[in-house]
């Protein structure tokens, strides 16, 4: 992974391959960002007009090249876009460094070292910058022959180093952001992988080893149920789901504790590593994807990794609902009934309503526990998608206030969520004449449906919180900002600082 430094060096006589600067959008045109005042004066204090001239005009996400002043050991000078100069007196927006931080460490591939000479007022400054490089450095190409290195994106290794100047190497607080910035990053840039991964590679088996050693490594508890302890155990959702399929399902448990903790999150990820839709198979042009039907159980298990190497002052345990959905002589039918471990009874009226199965009993199962809260995180409804795009989940949740933490939980690490309702009156059309509840409901509002559904099998008196990410979790298009094209970690963030939030006492 890209190293990540802190430097009090001067931009001119720093070796590097690029010298990283910020240009923002003025009322009269471009504005070089604080941090480039070096860049700045070697131009003459001309640096704009020269952007200028080049096309740049500081929008979001633009970016501009430009060969570096006589006197710097750095060949490059890359100016990204960062959007609208701010207000008087007011700082750059944190997410705007983490895009702009991205950008360059993607456009900069194949480099072996830059400096990023961006605006830097603070150790959370230091750290979204961090974050947004490393993660905008991220590559998948394990299952690609570059002829040269096996890691290498298109060729070319990604960028190699970031040396964040005008950064205090000293300075706890700054040491700290920047070790946040390596660690949550890293975690999700592990999930990305996870999502990334071939179906071939990654079934249910496969997904538990992998939980096993990392919660190995960083001294988390882990526990595995196979198919023998499921049945042992009666829990019918997710052994329903996983019937027609040759790799059978699992549910894994995670248990980070901290001996300095007051209060305990569970998080429940959706981990359907295929699905094929079951009996009711998806239509053609709808499989491509599904390898990504586990981004949520893959989110969960980073965040839980995360909050262990962060050393989060609070017990996390994720759960990991994991099965692959396929369809066999021996796969769960339409009109079946599955008793869930809860002890209710569900008629599947749709096999590809799958993955609210196997987190009702992931959602009982970490309920027996009494936490403070669940979250739970899945890419559940399509509806979700039509509901609000590709780049934007929805919370859903039994307490409005809590739903509220975690949607400015969200906005403030840079994941654009949106807080849905559960109106009460579509809890009626999962009404099912043969068993307690059927998996379908209405098909308008089919998001709050599958939201109502997974409310029924939280234990009473539980804080509850549903993520769909269903749209933001798989990039389909190009790259933008620091998210990759493919698998890019949706919810990691979001549970993590909801963890760093709960360790601080700053929710209830």
């Amino acid at each position: 992974m890209t190293a990540l430094t802190l430097s009090t060096a001067a931009a001119p006589g720093l070796r590097a391959d690029a010298i990283v600067i910020g240009v923002a959008k003025g009322a009269k045109g471009p504005v070089v960002a604080p941090g480039a005042e070096a860049v700045d004066k070697a131009y003459d204090g001309k640096l704009a007009g020269v952007l200028e001239t080049l096309g740049a005009s500081g929008a979001e996400g633009e970016v501009t090249k430009l060969p570096a002043p006589s006197g710097f050991k750095a060949p490059l000078v890359l100016a990204v876009g960062l959007g609208a100069v701010p207000e008087k007196d007011a700082d750059y927006d944190t997410e705007a460094l983490r895009k702009a931080a991205g950008i360059a460490a993607r456009t900069l591939t194949g480099s072996k070292k830059a400096a990023f000479a961006l605006p830097l007022t603070d150790a959370a400054d230091a750290g979204a910058i961090g974050e947004g490089a490393l993660l905008g450095a991220y590559s998948f190409d394990a299952y690609k022959d570059n002829g040269k290195d096996p890691k290498a994106k298109n060729g070319k290794a990604p960028l190699a180093e970031v040396a964040l100047l005008g950064g205090k190497p000293r300075d706890k607080a700054y040491k700290a952001a920047v070790e946040r910035a390596v660690a949550v990053a890293e975690e999700l840039n592990r999930a990305r992988d996870l999502v990334n991964t071939p179906p071939n590679d990654l079934n249910p088996e496969a997904f538990a080893a992998i939980a096993q050693a990392a919660a190995k490594e960083h001294g988390i508890k882990v526990q595995v149920l196979d198919e023998k302890a499921l049945a042992k155990g009666g829990y019918g959702g997710i052994l329903g789901v996983g019937a027609g399929s040759a790799s059978g399902p699992r549910l894994v448990k995670l248990s980070y504790t901290s001996s300095k903790a007051k209060k305990h999150l569970a998080f429940v990820g959706k981990g359907i590593t295929y699905d094929s839709g079951g009996i009711s198979l998806k239509p053609a042009g709808h499989n491509e994807t599904m390898k990504c039907d586990m981004s949520g159980a893959a989110s969960v298990f980073a965040a839980v990794v995360a909050a262990a190497r962060l050393g989060l002052e609070v017990n996390v345990t994720g759960w990991l609902a994991l099965a692959e959905n396929m369809p066999s002589g021996s796969a769960t039918r339409p009109g079946d009934v599955l008793r869930m471990y809860s002890g209710k009874t569900v008629e599947v009226l749709n096999t590809d309503a799958e993955g609210r199965l196997v987190l009702a009993d992931a959602l009982w199962a970490a309920s027996q526990e009494k936490p403070d809260a669940i979250v739970d995180v899945a890419t559940l409804t399509g509806a979700m998608m039509l509901a609000l795009g590709n780049r934007t989940f929805g919370i859903m949740g039994n307490d409005d206030a809590f739903r509220s933490a975690l949607h400015e939980a969200a906005e403030e690490v840079g994941e654009p969520a949106w807080p849905m309702p559960l109106p009460e009156h579509l809890r009626k059309g999962m009404d099912s004449a043969t068993a307690d509840i059927a998996n379908m409901g209405e098909r308008m509002g089919g998001g709050l449906v599958a939201g109502l559904f997974l409310r029924e099998f939280v234990g009473e008196g539980i804080t509850w919180a549903h993520l769909d990410i269903a749209g933001p979790a798989f990039n389909e298009g190009g790259p933008f900002g620091y998210t990759p094209k493919g698998g890019t970690g949706s919810g990691v963030r979001t549970l993590v600082r909801l963890a760093e939030l709960t360790a601080a006492g700053d929710l209830g």
